[in-house]
């Protein structure tokens, strides 16, 4: 690696040598404290060495990792949001008997996973990054050993992410023998007219497995009882990082060649689009589990952000897909770690499950005004309300939508939306009720958390007011993509 390879890959440097100092920290000073500062540092370091090397010159290392602008972006938010789990998780464990320092170890090299997928060019580094960040996830959401729903989160999501990674390498496998390649922008077009069927049955299992990380319908199966049993922080860390992780690949697959083009992909895409606006919607009814809802929440928002790839992928004008897709992207990472963020902060690591429960929620306006005022907030983005990140997310969505004539998923967002409605509103209703709540043991105190949470709030109000700077980063990156 010469110089300005060095530069340019200054972020991953950065996190892993935070990790090593970390490792170290932990080895020689067992302190709760001590690890959380540490890890803060390390995050907040490697977030200035991205922000300075964003607009440097693309650069490749061994034909497998490239770092530029939109990988910079990717791991900005990425790091942000280590950052917010660190600090949530920080109080959420305090009140934890036990070593727990180990915690934000399985943070670090999460996020590191996540930064290897983000700039992943070849089949290898992207195997590479989602096993380092899947077996860290098994880690964390069973972190509080002694609880039996954590445990049991753990080993669902331990099964069937197994499963799916599977079906993903062995999809890989067959498009390797039909095209001869592992790079992501010479894995379209087979060697021989015979092997593509190989390379069609190939795709169509890695689709297959990467649906299955975004918990697409109908392979979302595994979310709402993995949501309801992990802890709080590490809830909103799978919502948002892990995700956006495999978005971020799909997102380089779509750029860097003809992996995502053709009719079959198209609509097999905009299937997956549609039963999850329509069906994680319609199951969020049901649910009176405040983190199941937001499991379903986040299957339609998926959805959501599957509109704003078929554009990358299919329509002309790619500059403003490219932008929706990474506006909707963020606001979504925005308000769903605020959401998750009141869930850790009204939770405690050392009590019984977290606070979801609609009886702990009722009244909360009264008793903890400014978590709910938050909670509240989260919620209006969520639904897409205007002067909120969700209503810009969802304004560029249906303006690509409607640019790209994309009729059907245009129909199934906006009936979708429509039904989020009566769930979101359902969730501040309750807030609002001037009732005696049901009594929670050892209610737990913010620490961090709550300032934490508002800074999300106020980022959630301050880009749905005035979204103009992030448009022009992304605006600019796009420019230094030359598209």
């Amino acid at each position: 690696m010469n110089a300005a390879q060095a530069y340019s890959f200054a972020g991953y440097i950065s996190i892993t040598i935070a990790l090593l100092v970390l490792l170290v920290v932990v080895g020689l000073f067992r302190s709760h404290r001590n690890a959380m500062v540490t890890t803060v540092l390390g995050l907040l370091v490697t977030a200035a060495a991205l922000v300075v090397t964003m607009h440097a010159p693309a650069v490749t290392v061994l034909h497998l990792l490239r770092m530029d602008g939109f990988t910079a972006l990717f791991n900005i938010m990425f790091v942000a949001a280590a950052l917010v789990t660190t600090l949530l998780g920080y109080r959420y464990l305090a009140d934890r008997r036990g070593e727990l320092e180990e915690f934000y170890l399985l943070v670090l090299l999460a996020t590191l996973g996540a930064m290897t997928m983000a700039g992943a060019i070849h089949f290898a580094t992207f195997v590479l990054g989602l096993e380092i960040l899947s077996i860290s996830l098994y880690a964390m959401i069973a972190y509080p050993e002694e609880k039996h729903p954590p445990l049991e989160a753990a080993l669902k999501y331990l099964v069937l992410s197994a499963v799916a990674s599977t079906t993903v390498l062995f999809g890989m496998a067959l498009i390797y023998n039909a095209t001869g390649t592992m790079f992501f922008h010479e894995s379209a077009v087979p060697t021989h007219d015979k092997l593509l069927v190989h390379l069609r049955v190939g795709q169509a299992l890695l689709f297959t497995g990467i649906a299955f990380k975004l918990s697409l319908v109908p392979l979302h199966m595994w979310t709402p009882d993995v949501y309801q049993g992990a802890p709080a922080p590490v809830t909103g860390y799978v919502a948002t990082v892990s995700k956006g992780a495999v978005f971020a690949l799909l997102f380089r697959l779509s750029m860097e060649g003809d992996a995502l083009h053709g009719p079959v992909v198209f609509y097999s895409l905009s299937a997956f689009a549609v039963l999850s606006m329509v069906a994680g919607n319609l199951l969020a009814l049901l649910q009176e589990n405040l983190k199941r809802l937001l499991a379903y929440s986040s299957i339609a928002h998926m959805g959501y952000l599957m509109v704003a790839l078929i554009g990358v992928a299919f329509l002309p004008d790619r500059d403003f897909t490219t932008t929706t897709a990474l506006v909707y992207l963020a606001g979504y990472m925005l308000m769903t770690l605020a959401a998750f963020g009141v869930v850790a902060i009204l939770s405690s690591g050392r009590v019984g499950d977290d606070a979801q429960t609609g009886a702990q929620y009722r009244g909360l306006l009264w008793r903890r005004p400014v978590a709910a005022i938050c909670l509240m907030v989260a919620m209006l983005s969520l639904m897409g309300m205007p002067l909120t990140v969700g209503f810009i997310g969802k304004f560029y969505l249906i303006a690509a939508g409607v640019q790209g004539a994309l009729w059907v998923l245009l129909w199934a967002l906006i009936i979708g939306s429509a039904i989020s409605v009566y769930y979101y509103v359902k969730v501040i209703y309750l807030m609002t009720l001037n009732e005696a709540p049901e009594a929670y043991p050892h209610p737990p105190q913010a620490g961090l958390g709550l300032p934490v949470v508002v800074i999300l709030i106020v980022a959630v109000i301050a880009i749905g007011v005035y979204p103009a700077p992030l448009l022009e980063v992304i605006d600019g990156l796009i420019g230094d993509f030359g598209m």
